[in-house]
Order: structure tokens, then C-alpha cells, then sequence
């Protein structure tokens, strides 16, 4: 007999019991469909339009106008809506619209001919003080913005015209390509302005991170949750058979302790690998069925393999680990499956890592979960490849080589 041949009576042995299939293959899908959806919900709640409502009422029409109307609304921190003159009135009247900016009739026309022009920005008595300051000092700046503009084309202009009567040789730039040139910069000026403002808080200045897809972190999540909790059938398989008494004709075949306890892994590994299968098919196909997102593999799916397969031996060697340290039925099923979901809890199964360190540290780095939840964002969520990755696999095989070395030196083979 040899470990090949107790992983294969392992599996045929749980593979009967149709309720650890169910909560070891259904549960984990539950989850991800139920945390998932919350998730989406959330992240669509925070794509909501804050920026502050500016009601326009255009009696122009005119270019300028357009010019104007695409410059507040893509200055930041302001929307920009149309409204009918007596509907935006009879609304602010209501105190339905905070203030109302008004474009008058003939702005393009007077702003072509360099004359004055007033844009009116009628406030409601009760409207927000610093919203109202905030979308004055747009309105001027975008404002004032056209205004030299249009003051240095008609500054172009005046010196065409004085160099008109000028002899041929001396007229290099003709008044056409000036102006082209001017526009052009104006345009680059405002899409590369060579001065930038960064707004910063002390304490938060690094790169705030975006929340990912909910759907590539629910089903790698729990993935790395529900392959770890598999941990207890390897557990629960040595105590069964410590208390009908085949473990000891076990130990009378013709093979190391240690090649014994790696013969209990290999029904662990194979049902996490299994497991992972199965949650990750139906991250692809079953999200599509139900009109969710589906997930992806990322760019590098050979290293998503390598590391489901480095968690499932992870995952086999605290089962060791549990089977060395857990004398009794209860402490299998009670205590270890207590510490499995804190060790899910803490190594970023329900909170996103990203948030989980903010707050924790490095505290959650104790846990191979941790690793594992890193090493598939960094491939699933980032993009990133198997180079990217080493580190975690290294950490995570490094825990399967401590749970084993633990599982063989504390075990009671007697």
C-alpha cells in the first residue's frame, strides 16, 4: 500500500457523502452570488454624478455659447443642465433649483466684436454658500478663459490689418495661419496646461485605489475561503479512522509516517483543485447565466492554475496540522472551523485586502489566506503574471512546509 492508494480510498470515501459535497461545491457559489451582487450594489451607489447641478438657461444658441457650456461642464465639480427660461424661474421659485446661470442673446456676436458682456448667476436665497461660491469661481474662470481668448484674436487681428499695406517680403505669417496657430495652442492648453494644481490631504497622499470588480473578488475570495475549510476533511478523515481502528493497519504498511501523512494530503489537494474548478466555472458561465458580470482569468491563466494548485497544498498541510492537534470530534469540527473563518476573516476573504491593510496592517500578512487573496487579485483584478506572483507561491508553500512539519512532529501515531 502506498499513498496513492489512501488517497483513492479517501476520495471514494468522502465522495459518498453527499452533504460535505454540497457544502463544500454549493455553499461557496451562494456566497459569491449573495456577496457579489451586495458589492455591485454598493460600487454602483458610488458611481452616482456628485458634482454640483448647474441649471443653464441658453438665450444664445450661438458658438461662444457651446464654447462656454462645454467649458463648465468640463471644468470638474459641476453638471451642467439646460432649462427653458420660465421653467428654470418658475423651478428656482419653487426652490427646486438652487441657482440658475443665463447665457443672454447676442453673446456670441458681442463677444466676436470684443464688447462687453455679462453672464447672470441668479442664486436662491437658501441655496448651499459654498456651493454657490464654487460654481462662481467656475463660471468666472471659464469665463475669463474666453475672454483673453478672444481679446488676443482680436489683437491678431489689429496687427493684420496694420501689416496689410506692408510690402509682400515682410508679410511672413499670413493672419489665417496666426490665427490657426493661436487656436492650436489655446487647445493644447487646456488639455496640457503648464500649470497643474494637486490637491493633497496629510496623511493621504498615496494613490487612492480604486474598488475592483466585485465579481473577480468574490470568486477568488471564497475560492481561497472554501478550499482552506476543506482542510478539516483531511482532518476528519485520520480521526474516523483512528477511532474504527484501520489507522493503525495503515502504520503496518511498508511506508514512512511521513509518507502516510502525505498520502492523507492528496484527497485534500485534489478536492481543492476540484473545488477551485468547479467555483471558477461558474464565475465565468454561471455569472453569465444569471446576467451578472462574468469573471475572467486575467492575462497569465497558467499562473492562476499554478497558484490554485500551491493554495490546495497549502490547504492539505493545515489539514495535517488540524489532524496533529485536534483530539476529539469536537475540536475538529467546532474549533478548527472557528479558527478557519477568523483566518478567512482576517487574510481578506469578506473585506478586500486593499481596505483590510488600512486599518490592519500587516497584521493580516499571519495568515496564508492573506497570501493567497493577494496572489489571485494580483493576477484576476491587476493583470498582473506569474513573475508577479513568486512571492506569494513561495509564502504559501512555505506554510504548507511549517503546517506539515508540525502536523509530523506533533502527531499521535500511537
Amino acid at each position: 500500500m502506498n499513498a496513492l492508494h489512501i488517497a483513492r480510498k479517501d476520495l471514494q470515501i468522502f465522495f459518498k457523502d453527499r452533504g460535505s459535497v454540497m457544502l463544500l461545491f454549493l455553499l461557496p457559489l451562494l456566497f459569491i452570488v449573495i456577496f457579489s451582487g451586495a458589492l455591485s450594489a454598493i460600487g454602483s451607489d458610488s458611481d452616482e454624478d456628485t458634482r454640483i447641478l448647474l441649471p443653464v438657461v441658453d438665450l444664445d444658441g450661438g458658438e461662444a455659447a457651446q464654447t462656454l457650456l462645454e467649458g463648465l461642464d468640463a471644468a470638474g465639480g459641476i453638471r451642467v443642465e439646460l432649462y427653458a427660461q420660465a421653467e428654470a424661474r418658475t423651478l428656482l421659485d419653487e426652490r427646486k433649483l438652487a441657482r440658475v446661470l443665463t447665457i443672454p442673446a447676442g453673446f456670441t456676436a458681442k463677444l466676436a466684436d470684443s464688447q462687453q458682456v455679462t453672464l447672470r448667476l441668479i442664486n436662491h436665497p437658501d441655496a448651499d454658500a459654498e456651493g454657490t461660491e464654487a460654481v462662481r469661481l467656475i463660471v468666472e474662470g471659464v469665463a475669463q478663459d474666453m475672454s483673453l481668448e478672444s481679446q488676443i484674436f482680436a489683437s491678431l487681428r489689429q496687427m493684420a490689418d496694420m501689416q496689410a499695406n506692408a510690402p509682400e517680403e515682410f508679410q511672413v505669417f499670413s493672419m489665417e495661419r496666426t490665427m490657426a496657430q493661436a487656436r492650436s495652442q489655446f487647445e493644447r492648453s487646456r488639455t496640457h496646461p503648464l500649470v497643474a494644481v494637486v490637491q493633497t490631504v496629510p496623511g493621504q497622499e498615496g494613490e487612492r485605489e480604486e474598488m475592483p470588480d466585485p465579481i473577480q473578488l468574490a470568486v477568488s475570495a471564497f475560492t481561497v475561503l472554501f478550499v482552506f475549510l476543506t482542510s478539516q476533511t483531511a482532518a476528519r478523515s485520520v480521526y474516523d479512522e483512528k477511532k474504527i481502528g484501520s489507522f493503525r493497519r495503515l502504520l503496518a504498511a511498508p511506508m514512512s509516517k511521513a509518507s502516510l501523512l502525505a498520502g492523507k494530503m492528496i484527497p485534500n489537494f485534489i478536492m481543492g483543485l476540484i473545488q477551485t474548478a468547479v467555483i471558477f466555472a461558474f464565475g465565468i458561465i454561471g455569472m453569465r447565466l444569471l446576467g451578472l458580470t462574468p469573471m475572467t482569468l486575467g492575462s497569465a491563466p497558467l499562473a492562476v492554475v499554478l497558484v490554485a494548485m500551491v493554495v490546495a497544498l497549502c490547504s492539505s498541510g493545515f489539514g495535517i496540522l488540524i489532524a496533529a492537534i485536534a483530539h476529539t470530534e469536537n475540536q475538529i469540527s467546532g474549533l478548527s472551523s472557528l479558527l478557519l473563518w477568523v483566518m478567512g476573516i482576517l487574510g481578506g476573504c469578506f473585506v478586500p485586502l486593499f481596505i483590510l491593510e488600512n486599518f490592519l496592517g500587516p497584521l493580516p500578512k499571519i495568515v496564508p489566506h492573506y497570501w493567497a487573496n493577494r496572489a489571485f487579485n494580483d493576477l484576476l483584478v491587476r493583470g498582473l503574471g506569474l513573475a508577479d506572483v513568486i512571492m506569494e507561491m513561495a509564502v504559501l508553500l512555505a506554510f504548507t512546509a511549517l503546517f506539515f512539519a508540525l502536523g509530523v512532529w506533533r502527531f499521535d501515531f500511537d
